[in-house]
């Protein structure tokens, strides 16, 4: 994460991607500063939990595990009571202001074509049962 300039690249394509919006606070992507601005950046998105609490907390069954890790989230059915985001332990899911629904990473890995330092990485982990 050192090599982080804080650009926002990222969570423009995120935005873009998930919404088509060149708007970061549409971004399942979070880059934020720890310790002021001369902190170092810090990501805040998605770990592909394989038991995401997340969708333990979502009463209505709008969030649901997805295959290798993560949730899928069904608008329709979206309440937007953020529970989800409360219960996300690293706090990676953002309400939209304007749907009131969750902001979630589908891992499409928009965000890393995007990073001009190599920051970020998408990977594919091997789920041993």
């Amino acid at each position: 994460m050192g090599r982080c300039i804080g650009c926002y690249n990222c969570m423009f394509a995120c935005a873009r991607t998930l919404y088509g919006v060149l708007s970061i606070g549409k971004s399942a992507i979070q880059i934020r500063t720890q310790g002021g601005i001369e902190g170092n950046f810090i990501v805040v998105t998605c770990r592909g939990c394989l038991d995401p609490q997340c969708a333990k907390a979502c009463k209505v069954g709008a969030l649901k595990p997805r295959k290798g890790g993560g949730v899928l989230l069904d608008k329709e059915k979206c309440t937007g009571c953020g529970e989800c985001s409360v219960a996300c332990l690293i706090g990676a899911i953002t309400m939209d202001p304007e749907t009131k629904k969750p902001i979630v990473c589908v891992h499409c890995g928009a965000c890393t074509r995007f990073c001009p330092h190599n920051v970020l990485s998408l990977e594919k982990v091997e789920v041993l049962v």
